[in-house]
């Protein structure tokens, strides 16, 4: 009766916590592993391997249950999204290909120290409702990315795109340290396109979701083959994650760009801890 006991209240704290991780994931656009996997590991004990089976489960459920949502409601830019995924995949392999000839250790630290710098020119924003005095570039007109989205009382406001090629780049470097590390890559997708592209920071969250779940479901079936996906864990996951978006993705809607950016710096600055911290203890 206690270990039955004890399972109950196991798989009830793993759905409140991919509850809250699926909310939070959805309105920052980073997939819910980024709380899961240290809650799952630290809070719970769970392997870590199967903390990440767990937290690719995360990610596809946050994107099927939000990036439905967002597309339904025009605020995802479906193609920039699909634009971008070309370098988020080339660099998923490339990661891959090269894997065995780097020290993750030191990857681990320099992407870490590059997050925390990322995070200084957020956090200057931190206020910034929408960009100004962004203009098209080449790209951006000769590919058609700029569009509009529409606001809570049905004003559509729109926005252009800038510095493609730079937002291509890291994309393109998402997409490695994911091949590479084994980790999401969702916050440098944001980075892409916020601080790169200089979309509206609500674009940039719904279109990362959109990205995420197209990244998670290549790295998914590897999981499953090695076992490192279990009942148990993945569907409280799936589950409490799921309902955590779809009630994020309500939310989202009505915020404002800065309140979404007020949510992804504190995730930002999170995730690069946690980078150095595996980097140092290797």
């Amino acid at each position: 009766m206690a270990v039955h006991l004890s399972l109950v209240v196991f798989e009830a704290v793993v759905l409140a916590s991919a509850l809250a991780a699926g909310f939070v994931g959805a309105i920052a656009g980073l997939g819910g592993g980024v709380l899961l996997v240290p809650i799952l590991t630290i809070g719970l004990g769970v392997d870590v391997r199967f903390a990440i089976g767990a937290s690719i489960v995360s990610v596809i459920a946050t994107s099927s249950g939000a990036a439905a949502a967002y597309v339904k409601d025009h605020l995802t830019n479906l193609r920039i999204g699909m634009f971008l995924e070309v370098a988020t995949t080339s660099g998923a392999i490339t990661g891959a290909v090269i894997a065995k000839f780097v020290n993750a250790r030191v990857l681990f630290l320099i992407f870490g120290f590059i997050l925390l710098l990322s995070a200084m020119p957020l956090i200057v924003r931190l206020g910034e409702e929408l960009p100004k005095g962004i203009r098209n570039d080449w790209f951006a007109r000769h590919m058609r990315l700029a569009s509009a989205y529409p606001r809570p009382d049905g004003q559509m406001v729109e926005y252009q795109v800038t510095r493609v090629p730079l937002g291509f780049i890291v994309m393109y470097v998402a997409g490695i340290t994911s091949g590479l590390l084994g980790i999401g890559s969702g916050t440098l997708k944001v980075l892409a396109m916020d601080t790169g592209m200089r979309l509206p920071m609500k674009v940039s969250s719904t279109t990362s979701n959109f990205m995420i779940g197209v990244t998670a479901a290549a790295s998914a079936g590897i999981y499953l083959s090695r076992g490192f996906v279990t009942p148990l864990l993945a569907a409280p996951v799936a589950l409490g994650v799921l309902g955590g978006a779809t009630l994020g993705s309500r939310f989202l809607v009505g915020a404002s760009n800065t309140t979404i950016r007020k949510v992804f710096v504190p995730l930002l600055i999170a995730v690069a801890i946690e980078m150095l911290i595996r980097g140092v203890q290797g």
